[in-house]
Order: C-alpha cells, then structure tokens, then sequence
C-alpha cells in the first residue's frame, strides 16, 4: 500500500452533475488534468466535456482511450502509433442520480450497463485505479415504502445492505461490479464512494437550517451528508492511494446534522435501533471512520461553518 503525491490524468464521468462539477475543480487544484465525459457540457474554461453514451461499450472504450483536449493533437506520436496517453485513472459518477427520473427498470439498466462497462474498459485499457460511485441510499431506508429503521448503528462497510428500491439495487450491482473485476484484475484498485447526502455551497443558508431543525425529517440520510467539496478532497485522497484492491468506503463528513448529540438522536428517532459500537459525541450515524484511519480524510466544510444554530 502507498500514497503518491503525483499529478494524474483523470476521467471524470458525470463531472457536470451535482457532485462532479465540485470535485473536478478541488482535482484541478491539486494539479491533475481532467476529462469530463458527460451528456452536458461543464462550464469550465479548461476542462473538456467528451459526450458518451456510457451505456454503449464502444463509446466507453473510445472515451477512455481519446485526447484530453484538442491541443494535444500537438503532442509528439508515441511508440503505439498515436499521440494518446492512457489515463491514470477513471473515476465514475455518471448515473440516474436517484428513483423516479426514468422508470425503475430504465433506472436498472442505465446505471448498472454504464458502470460495468466503464470498469471493463478501465481493466481492459490497463488503468489501474477505477473510483465509482455508490450510494448512502445501499443501507435500505433512504427509498424504502414508509417507516423504515437501520439494523444497527454506526453504519459502516461491512453493514448488511438490503435495500428495497431500484436505485440503491443498481449501486449495490456496481459494487458487485468493481469487486469482480478487481479479482479478475489483479494490481488493479477499485474503490467504490457510498455518498453521502451531497450539499453544494450556495445550498447551506436556504436549506441546511430546517434539516438542524426538525432532525425528524433526516432519517432517511441517516443525519449524515458530505460536502461536495469535501468530496473532492475524498476523489483525490482515493486517487493517490495505492494498493487497496477493492474497497468499499462511506463518503460523508464527520458530524451529525443535528444540534443535539448523537445519542440522543438516535435514542429519539431509532429507539429500537442496536448501537454496536461508542460513538463520538456528535459523530455521524453513517460513518466515515474507515476514509479519515484509511484515506486521511480531513473535514474541512463542517456544516457549523455556515448554518447558525
């Protein structure tokens, strides 16, 4: 296992969504260059948006595999016959970012079709470091039909997921996914991000302070979130870290969002809910222990930095 504090070339599918186009530009500040493969362009003056209908394999092994920009069509032809060089790695947000977009199957179909042919064509390419996106949604009551409780709290990695709906279904066939492919890949590291509930910056003043407010209304993002800067941070801390194989980490900031301590919470709100483990005084239910002990993940965009409570 290691850690390189190398630039990279980096993939990036999806970079124009919610998450993607603040992660891309925390990437290009630690000096990595970037190719946004997306339906719809990122306004961004140095990064270049490549459309691919990731649900075409051919179009995902093209994609992967193509310029940058068009000013490397100036670069020197290399030994392979052209003058394309191969990504350091792939990282994949693209998908159907929740139920009820399309219909379920459309749903099913799109995001598991796209994820595992982007993880072929990595594996296939020879790149060595795949980072997909998976889903807080995985720990079954986010979608579920009414009230639902967790099996036991904190949630972690190696919790049971046994979601419901189709989306989270799709995330837990991506895992799948990556996991196989990792096996049939030796040296190749896959790393699967479950998201946390994502918040932009311009989001904390108009919507944080009802979440703090009527925690009753957070249960089903288990009163946990990630800072969509902060998930960048996660995109590069995974990109630099070697030799993990496949792994499976919780993608979310480091508090509750709630002004009251974790117990209480959870005393309140899932009485009937096992804790297996003490818990930090404010620690969020869905937890990020692995990512800081693991990736050394540093909260910086605590959600008391910009909501008054």
């Amino acid at each position: 296992m290691s850690s390189s504090t190398a630039t990279k070339r980096i993939v990036f599918t999806g970079g124009s969504g919610k998450a993607g186009r603040h992660c891309i530009p925390y990437l290009l500040s630690q000096g990595h260059s970037v190719l946004n493969v997306d339906l719809v362009p990122l306004p961004h003056p140095t990064v270049h948006t490549l459309k691919a209908d990731l649900t075409d394999s051919g179009q995902v092994f093209n994609a992967l595999s193509s310029h940058f920009h068009l000013s490397h069509y100036e670069n020197p032809r290399k030994p392979n016959g052209i003058g394309v060089q191969k990504p350091d790695a792939v990282i994949h947000f693209a998908a159907y970012a929740r139920n009820l977009l399309v219909p379920d199957s459309e749903c099913f179909r799109g995001n598991v079709l796209s994820t595992y042919n982007v993880i072929e064509a990595a594996c296939k390419l020879g790149i060595k470091k795949i980072i997909i996106a998976s889903s807080e949604t995985t720990y079954g009551v986010c979608f579920a039909q009414g009230d639902a409780d967790y099996h036991a709290f904190p949630l972690e990695e190696d919790y049971d997921n046994d979601p419901e709906d189709t989306y989270a279904t799709s995330k837990l066939c991506g895992e799948r996914c990556a996991r196989s492919f990792a096996r049939r890949f030796p040296g190749t590291d896959i790393y699967a991000l479950r998201i946390g509930n994502v918040i932009e910056p311009h989001e904390y003043e108009p919507e944080f302070p009802a979440y703090v407010e009527r925690p009753e209304t957070r249960k089903r993002n288990a009163w946990s979130y990630i800072d969509a800067r902060d998930l960048g941070q996660i995109c590069d801390l995974s990109v630099q870290r070697d030799g993990l194989g496949f792994q499976v980490f919780n993608a979310t900031n480091d508090t509750i969002t709630t002004k009251e301590p974790t117990a209480e919470i959870l005393k309140r709100y899932a009485p009937d809910t096992p804790v297996t483990r003490e818990m930090g005084e404010f620690e969020a239910p869905l937890s990020n222990r692995k990512i800081r002990e693991v990736l050394r993940f540093k909260d910086i965009h605590d959600w008391r930095k910009y909501v008054t409570v």
